[in-house]
């Protein structure tokens, strides 16, 4: 068994890899990275990148209604998968698992109720870091959300640690990924003034339908080429646009449990026989709610905001991006790649971030985004 280097000169070099399976549940993404520094002085070279799609059967069953039993294999099962996609990005970077120091495992969410949605606020993610810390050799973080839950915060969004650390300039920047579920970051300067939520429904709610739609054969709208085919449904999109979770002030975090397959499944029952509409209105769903969020938390706080640059699997959408564009007018709309960082790799970044700092005992939960009483060194070592 290895355990991870006495690290005490955090400007020490930490070979990190990241792991995550987002709420879209389509691949584990992997990044290795290079981490030097820490808070203010950190600073994060991406080494690279795969992505590991899930079989498909697994991803229904993820998906699924589950049980204790259920559950604890789809522990353990995503383990494995996690674990190869490890092993493959260490390989990729051409690296041994011995010079790296640690595994960060967002893992696989499967529940979040956080501050609001239930008298005893909670969030579950699995991937069973013991199966992935045997698999590869190399000790792993995990359950990096619950210790900010425990200090009264949402235990999300995370990724305006990583916003903060790698985008920040003088003036505020919006640092937006519409993933499963959107979330936006406005980050600047000081990490205090930092300002981050989720916004809604990202690609949850398409997802859903283009497997209905398509039988199975399609897990996505792929380049919009099924919410092009339809119309907005305007008397659906107002009714879906007056969801609680949308009128609500930060901070704020959703999940599969406002915006999953229970909402899909009601579109889809009521709305069945015009499905190309249905995917029209979720898409546009998903840009009306990023963009009243703008209007709404955004601009009054920052209006000398210099623009907005997306991440995320929404943004492989041409039909997402132009109808987002055309929303957000004049606030410029760029990828993340105009500030020098591939989007594919962006969250999994964030989780070799997030355990080259608990490996230096440095507080990374952001409580002017969360919600948290104060901040917090994030995440459970496995060794």
């Amino acid at each position: 068994m290895r355990l991870p280097p006495p690290l005490t000169d955090a400007r020490q070099p930490r070979l990190c890899v990241g792991l995550l399976s987002g709420t879209s549940v389509d691949a584990v993404e992997a990044a290795l990275c290079e981490v030097t520094g820490t808070g203010e002085g950190v600073r994060l070279k991406l080494l690279a990148h795969v992505s590991v799609p899930f079989p498909r059967e697994l991803v229904a069953r993820v998906l699924g209604p589950q049980d204790a039993a259920s559950l604890s294999r789809l522990n353990f099962e995503l383990a494995e998968h996690f674990a190869d996609a490890a092993k493959q990005v260490m390989a990729r970077a051409g690296v041994t698992p011995e010079q790296v120091a640690a595994i960060g495992s967002h893992g696989q969410t499967m529940a979040h109720l956080p501050p609001g949605t239930d008298a005893l606020p909670s969030t579950l993610q699995i991937g069973e870091p013991a199966v992935i810390a045997e698999r590869t050799g190399v000790p792993v973080i995990s359950d990096f959300r619950t210790r900010d839950v425990a200090v009264g915060g949402h235990g999300a969004p995370l990724v305006p640690y990583l916003d903060w650390a790698l985008f920040r300039s003088h003036a505020p920047r919006a640092l937006l990924n519409i993933g499963g579920i959107g979330n936006v970051s406005v980050v600047s300067a000081r990490l205090e003034d930092t300002v981050a939520f989720d916004t809604g429904p990202g690609n949850m709610v398409l997802d859903g339908l283009a497997r209905r739609v398509t039988q199975g054969a399609l897990a996505c709208d792929v380049d919009g080429t099924l919410s092009r085919r339809g119309r907005v449904i305007p008397e659906l999109l107002a009714e879906l646009l007056t969801h609680p979770f949308l009128a609500q002030p930060p901070p704020r975090s959703a999940g599969r449990e406002s915006f999953g397959e229970v909402l899909v499944d009601r579109l889809w029952a009521r709305y069945a026989e015009r499905p190309y509409d249905l995917m029209a209105t979720a898409l546009e769903l998903t840009v009306e709610s990023i963009a009243r969020a703008h209007e709404m938390w955004l601009l009054p706080r920052f209006p000398g905001l210099e623009g907005m640059y997306a991440s995320g699997g929404g943004t492989r959408n041409p039909a997402m991006m132009e109808r987002l564009r055309a929303r957000l007018a004049p606030l410029p709309v760029q990828m993340v790649e105009a500030l020098g960082f591939p989007e594919g790799a962006k969250e999994a970044a964030l989780f070799a971030l997030l355990a080259a700092e608990h490996l230096v005992g440095t507080a990374a939960n952001v409580p002017s985004a969360t919600g948290a009483r104060r901040r917090v060194v994030l995440g459970k070592l496995t060794p």
